[in-house]
């Protein structure tokens, strides 16, 4: 039941944040692109980064508790969730360059069972304020018969969301704008 509501509110989710960019969409798969300057040095937002538990949102993981979710920091390491009668391995990891960069084989909620493949990449870099940029790569591949494509919002909103607790920038709305109705 979980993964039903993982899912349904990703489909639910379609604005997408400021600072992040659906860079490509088509029938086989889509491309994002996600950027902000922390308040963080490297040191402490790398620490955020590997700390997944520490910014993913639980309305997004399949137990409903983001505590739940662990992450192995070394070359096939598991980026896993466990909880009392389950478990799901979000990812794995495909690069470590400590205090630079990280990337995750990472097909997240629906795209897991759609065959999807996708790639998310983090890297760190010094910011022009002090603080720490910040960039996520998330390109998703599948076949047109999936229409992944389709997601490409969704998951700009949902990983968007994250990205904006990682790092601490408010990139994403919290409330929805309202539609702007025609005067009589």
């Amino acid at each position: 039941m979980r993964a039903m509501l993982f899912a349904a509110s990703l489909f639910a989710l379609t604005a997408a944040p400021a600072g992040a960019e659906v860079v490509r969409a088509a029938p086989d798969g889509f491309s994002l692109h996600f950027e902000a300057e922390s308040e963080l040095d490297r040191d402490a937002a790398w620490a955020r980064l590997t700390d997944i538990s520490a910014w993913w949102n639980s309305e997004h993981t399949y137990s409903g508790d983001a505590a739940n979710l662990s992450l192995d920091l070394q070359p096939g390491g598991c980026w896993c969730e466990t909880w009392d009668g389950g478990a799901v391995e979000h990812g794995r990891v495909l690069l470590i360059q400590t205090g630079e960069a990280i990337r995750f084989e990472a097909p997240l909620g629906p795209l897991q069972g759609m065959g999807v493949t996708a790639v998310i990449t983090f890297s760190l870099a010094d910011g022009e304020n002090g603080g720490t940029a910040v960039e996520a790569n998330f390109i998703a591949a599948g076949t047109s018969v999936a229409d992944v494509g389709l997601l490409a919002e969704p998951v700009d909103g949902v990983f968007g969301a994250a990205f904006s607790n990682l790092t601490g920038v408010a990139i994403a709305s919290d409330e929805p704008e309202e539609a702007e109705t025609p005067e009589d």
